[in-house]
């Protein structure tokens, strides 16, 4: 965009922004006006005492039409003619004025400093455009001329009707130069104004994307860090973990053990314990080993992993109702197992969610959304519930390894951030966005399996997919 074309624009913005500025400014000016004309009745009666109750008639009638002029800069067309209604305002006391020298003592009359005083203050303080404080100063400088020209109770001063005349049109002048420099200044305070309003807009922008990209980075600086960790401690305690589940399994075959109740179920727990060590290896492998490869590339039926996770939660979700609403075409390219891993958590963190509030909500009704949908070459998965929220303090701390709000003994705060990780390995990102005390949304994003992708070697080709079963029962009764 030229400068002359945003010079246009901006004018017109300004012209529409700045239309309560000018209605407030003639509306305050008027109501001096409405004080100034009926208080100048002290100058009548210093200057022509003999005049007073003609003058007074002049400035009452004056004042009462000014009050009509500011009551329709009150009413609902002042937005659309406030510069007319300015002008005119600013005309009545001029033609009081005039009159008020005409009958007085025509050019040599006093009241002609209240001529130059009302130009002054049109030009300074109005908000009236350059043509109109133009219009208004030939009409005081003529009006003031023909009025002591015409005065007829005395001779005509010439020297004091043009030295006045002049001394008017210096007025004029000045509070035109006034107002262009007035409104000039007014513009370029409005430019100023948008000009901040538009780097603070963007500014604002700005930090958001880099608070963004900052928690981004700190979330895959403690992923990596984790995985450091996780890669060392691996090897040291799997070996001795292993180990401790083969003699644990002698110990358990052993004719000894069948015989003594108390010291089969003291190794049978021994046993489970180490499964726990286990599992929790198995989880840190997910940050030690983040190697996107074969089986991050397979295509897959998302459809068909939300069903197999339905399946293995579908004693957690009893008595929840499932809604799922997936597109046509579901096939995403990734690790499936992974991601049913991703679904399996999601949903039981859900159900234990939903199960807290059934205990402290009288008729609630537990319910998970799982909802997909297309974006350009994603497909991005929304799984919401109407459980306990999440608190605003923990809400940014959920994919933090090890944090929990569960007891102790019920979880070690692993399952979040292993979900995390995964999506990441998938390329997509694992948000959260809760209400406390209402509901939970988790999303996240996957690749879909495009056709150029089907057409890779050692691809999957994507035929036409079958259309959706419903899942709208409940999780226990999705067949196999």
């Amino acid at each position: 965009m030229d400068v002359p074309q945003l010079t246009t624009v901006l004018k017109a913005d300004y012209e529409t922004e700045l239309s309560e500025f000018r209605l407030a400014y003639s509306r305050a000016g008027c109501i001096v006006a409405c004080v100034l004309v009926p208080g100048g009745v002290g100058l009548d009666m210093a200057f022509y005492p003999d005049s007073v109750l003609r003058l007074g008639m002049a400035r009452g009638l004056t004042t009462v039409l000014l009050g009509g002029l500011l009551a329709l800069l009150y009413s609902r067309f002042a937005d659309k003619y406030v510069r007319v209604l300015t002008v005119v305002w600013l005309l009545l006391p001029q033609v009081m004025i005039v009159w008020m020298i005409y009958q007085t003592d025509g050019a040599v009359s006093p009241y002609v400093f209240g001529l130059s005083l009302a130009l002054y203050a049109s030009g300074i303080v109005m908000p009236i455009g350059l043509m109109q404080s133009v219009g208004l100063g030939a009409f005081t400088c003529l009006a003031y001329f023909l009025a002591g020209l015409l005065h007829v109770h005395a001779p005509v001063p010439g020297g004091a009707l043009v030295g006045n005349t002049i001394f008017l049109l210096f007025s004029a002048t000045a509070s035109s130069v006034c107002t262009v420099f007035n409104e000039r200044a007014r513009l370029k305070l409005f430019a100023l104004q948008r000009e901040v309003a538009e780097k603070n807009a963007s500014l604002q922008s700005t930090n958001q994307a880099l608070a963004q990209i900052k928690g981004m980075m700190m979330q895959q600086e403690k992923m990596a860090a984790l995985g450091t960790l996780s890669a060392g401690l691996l090897h040291e305690v799997n070996n001795p973990v292993n180990y401790s589940m083969m003699a644990l399994n002698m110990a358990l075959m052993d004719p000894a053990v069948a015989a003594s109740a108390d010291l089969k179920e003291s190794l049978t727990d021994a046993k489970d314990g180490m499964l726990r060590v286990q599992n929790i290896v198995t989880d840190l492998k997910t940050f030690a080993y983040q190697k996107p490869g074969g089986d991050g590339e397979r295509i897959f039926l998302f459809e068909k992993a939300l069903r197999s996770a339905l399946r293995l939660t579908g004693f957690e979700l009893k008595g929840v109702a499932m809604d799922t609403q997936l597109p046509l075409d579901t096939h995403v390219r990734g690790d499936e197992p992974a991601v049913i891993g991703v679904l399996v958590n999601l949903l039981g963190n859900a159900a234990l969610a939903l199960h807290k509030a059934a205990q402290s909500r009288a008729g609630l009704a537990p319910q998970i959304v799982v909802r997909a949908e297309r974006q350009g070459a994603r497909l991005f998965v929304h799984v919401r519930d109407n459980g306990t929220g999440i608190a605003p303090e923990n809400l940014e701390r959920v994919f933090e390894p090890f944090f929990t709000t569960r007891e102790v003994g019920q979880g070690l705060g692993l399952g979040l951030a292993v979900c995390y990780a995964i999506v990441q390995r998938h390329g997509g990102l694992l948000t959260v966005a809760s209400e406390e005390g209402a509901w939970t949304e988790f999303s996240f994003d996957l690749a879909l399996a495009t056709a150029d992708a089907a057409t890779e070697p050692g691809a999957v080709p994507a035929a036409t997919p079958p259309p959706p079963t419903p899942l709208g029962a409940s999780a226990g009764a999705v067949p196999a």
